[in-house]
C-alpha cells in the first residue's frame, strides 16, 4: 500500500472508532456535556462531520453541498454539540456523509494536488492532499481520543472499539489495583516536589 493508502486507511479506522463511542447510549448520554467546556460524544461526531466536510471539500474545490452550522449567522461553535432538534440519526448521517465525500476527494485527487485553507495563515495556506490527510488523521485521532475518555466517564467502557479493546486484559479489581498505584505514585511524587 503507498502513502496515500496508508493515510486513507488510518483516516478510516479512526473515523470507525470514534463513531463507535455512541454505540449503546442513550440520547443524554451521547449529548451530554462532560467537560467545563461542554465536551460531548455526540459534538464531537459532528465536529469531524463539518472538518472532513472542510477540509477534504471545500479546501480543494469540491463543496459538500451541506451547510456549515455557522453559515446565516449561526454561533460560531454550533458544530461542537447538537441541538434538541437535530436527531442522533441526523448526526450520524452527516457524519457518513462526510466521510464519503471526504473518500471520493481522496480517491479523485493525486496526492500532490494542491488546496486552500483560507482560514490558515498565508504561509501554509495551499497545502497538499498528503498535508491534509496527515492533518485529518491527527484530527480525528485526537477527537477518537477525546471520545475515549468522555465514554470511560459515561459508562467505564474502554478501548478503541467493542472488538478491539487494545488494552490490556484485567479484571475490575486489577483496574482498581492499577489505579490505586498510580494514585500512590502521584501522591509521592507531588509529596517530594519542590
Amino acid at each position: 500500500m503507498d502513502e496515500k493508502g496508508t493515510l486513507h486507511r488510518y483516516l478510516r479506522l479512526r473515523r470507525d472508532d470514534l463513531l463507535a463511542k455512541l454505540d449503546r447510549l442513550d440520547e443524554y448520554a451521547v449529548r451530554r456535556p462532560m467537560t467545563p467546556t461542554g465536551t460531548s460524544l455526540l459534538g464531537l461526531v459532528k465536529h469531524v462531520a463539518h472538518v472532513q466536510l472542510g477540509y477534504l471539500g471545500d479546501v480543494f474545490g469540491r463543496p459538500g453541498g451541506r451547510p456549515y452550522p455557522w453559515d446565516d449567522g449561526g454561533e460560531a461553535d454550533a458544530d461542537m454539540w447538537a441541538t434538541a432538534q437535530e436527531s442522533r440519526a441526523d448526526v450520524v448521517e452527516l457524519y457518513r456523509f462526510s466521510a464519503a465525500h471526504a473518500d471520493a476527494t481522496v480517491e479523485a485527487l493525486p496526492f500532490d494536488a494542491v488546496g486552500e485553507v483560507s482560514w490558515w495563515p498565508q504561509e501554509r495556506r495551499h497545502p497538499t492532499l498528503h498535508t491534509i490527510l496527515v492533518h485529518l488523521c491527527v484530527e480525528v485521532a485526537r477527537h477518537a481520543g477525546h471520545a475515549d475518555v468522555v465514554r470511560e466517564v459515561i459508562d467505564d467502557a474502554v478501548g478503541m472499539s467493542p472488538g478491539s479493546p487494545n488494552l490490556p486484559e484485567r479484571s475490575t479489581e486489577e483496574w482498581a489495583a492499577f489505579r490505586a498505584r498510580v494514585e500512590a505514585a502521584a501522591r509521592q511524587a507531588a509529596r517530594r516536589a519542590p
